[in-house]
């Protein structure tokens, strides 16, 4: 039962991780890791999970933001929505790939403001989100001296 229940708390923190909200779930990952209270496998892929979902939720916020950016209140006007989204159509998608990196959650959010596909946006936000966490197991397990 204590197992499920840190597996919980990472999952809700690498979540909210991936939001607007600023919080640290490195941090937990790395305690749980170092207290050996999972694999690290089931670590990377419950963290990998709760980031991507997270990740979705702001991308889904940017979707539902964009109904309103012909209006006059919008802060970008419709030149410069043309101008990124030309610019995001042309390097944007594999910005996704640093979607694990502090201003990674703007990215998301303007992934789903110029409705990048949801497929893509899953592939390499996805991609992005195990790799980090997969990066810091090792380095982790490096620092401390075992494979754990």
């Amino acid at each position: 039962m204590e197992t499920a229940a840190a597996l919980a708390g990472l999952f809700v923190s690498a979540l909210l991780a991936a939001s607007p909200i600023p919080l640290q779930s490195e941090v937990v990952f790395v305690a749980l890791q170092l207290a050996h209270t999972a694999d690290v496998w089931l670590l990377v892929l419950v963290a990998g999970v709760g980031n991507t979902v997270g990740s979705f939720i702001t991308y889904a916020l940017g979707r539902g933001a964009s109904r309103w950016r012909n209006r006059r209140w919008f802060p970008a006007s419709a030149a410069q929505m043309a101008r990124a989204e030309r610019w995001f159509a042309r390097w944007g998608v594999w910005v996704l790939l640093l979607s694990w990196a502090p201003g990674g959650d703007l990215v998301t959010l303007v992934a789903g403001v110029l409705r990048t596909p949801p497929w893509l946006f899953g592939l390499l936000v996805a991609t992005a989100k195990f790799s980090r966490y997969a990066a810091l197991a090792w380095l982790t397990a490096q620092a401390m001296g075992y494979s754990g």
